[in-house]
């Protein structure tokens, strides 16, 4: 290796954004209130969007 040569090395980098947004859900009890809000949101019922953006983590990875 020549003298100004640096040696670099690979690293995997996880870059990770939190979105959050509170919606109102009427339901019997909490854990009904939960599921009832899971399923709207996987039936794209409740979508976030970059305006609900509140964080970003960068973690390394080894």
């Amino acid at each position: 290796m020549k003298r100004n040569e640096t040696a670099t090395q690979k690293f995997q980098i996880e870059i990770l954004e939190t979105l959050s947004n509170i919606v109102e859900v009427n339901a019997e009890d909490e854990q009904s209130a939960l599921l009832k809000a899971q399923e709207m949101y996987r039936n794209e019922q409740v979508v976030l969007y970059p305006d609900d953006f509140i964080d970003t983590k960068f973690n390394i990875f080894q």
